[in-house]
Order: C-alpha cells, then structure tokens, then sequence
C-alpha cells in the first residue's frame, strides 16, 4: 500500500523535515499542529484559548485537504507546556468535536516548538471515494 503526502496553504508550512500529514489506506496521520498562523507565519500570542482556536483551525485545515473532517478523527494527541491549561483547552477544544469525541492522549511537556502553549496531532478516517 502507498502513502500519499497532504499538503494545503491553509496550515502552516512545516517547520522541519514533516510532512503536514500522510494519507495511508483509509487513514490520514495529521503531524502536530501549533498556533501558527498560515497566512503570517507567526506564532498567535496567548492565551491559550487563541492558541486552541488556532490549532484546530489547521488541523482542520490539514484534514480538509486529505478529504476528510474533523467528524472523521479517531485519534488525538495533545501536547501542553502546562497543565494548569487543561481546562480552559479543553472547552475550546470540545467546541470543535460532537460525540462520539474522539479518542485522546493529553501530556505536560518541558516545551514546545516557537514557545507554542500547545500542540496536537490526529488521526482520522477518509472515505475512499468511488
């Protein structure tokens, strides 16, 4: 089975040797997602419900161009560089999600690449077409 390379305008261009994500089967792999802004390259500044926003917007984004959605994610990871976030993330983050919620992984990390608040990546389903 070949994998295929997404890639969009719409979400930040990687910053290192990634791809924005790979469709693999009926699976797309997102990489993690950090509230940059595509159309300035810039880091959006806190708080960490802006920087939510931001990186749900790219993701997004990124699932778009594979031909899918955010309805479609199995699978979340979520990186914060503090858990006294947690909260205030995850009512933003639920504003992106209906039930069934996908599955998710949240964990407290030393940093994050251009001072991020936050980081995350997916998996999701896309339906083949035809």
């Amino acid at each position: 089975m070949e994998h295929k390379n997404v890639s969009t305008e719409r979400a930040p261009t990687p910053i290192g040797p990634y791809s924005q994500a790979i469709v693999y089967g009926n699976l797309v792999f997102v990489a993690g997602q950090i509230p940059i802004n595509p159309e300035t390259g810039e880091i959006v500044p806190s708080p960490i419900e802006r920087q939510t926003e931001q990186v749900m917007k790219n993701l997004r984004a990124v699932l778009h161009a594979a031909g899918t959605d955010l309805a479609h994610v199995i699978k979340v990871t979520v990186y914060l560089s503090s858990m006294d976030d947690f909260e205030v993330f995850n009512n933003t983050y639920a504003s992106f999600f209906e039930e069934p919620y996908p599955a998710r992984a949240t964990v407290a990390v030393a940093s994050l690449p251009k001072g991020s608040l936050l980081e995350v990546d997916a998996v999701a389903y896309v339906e083949k077409q035809g």
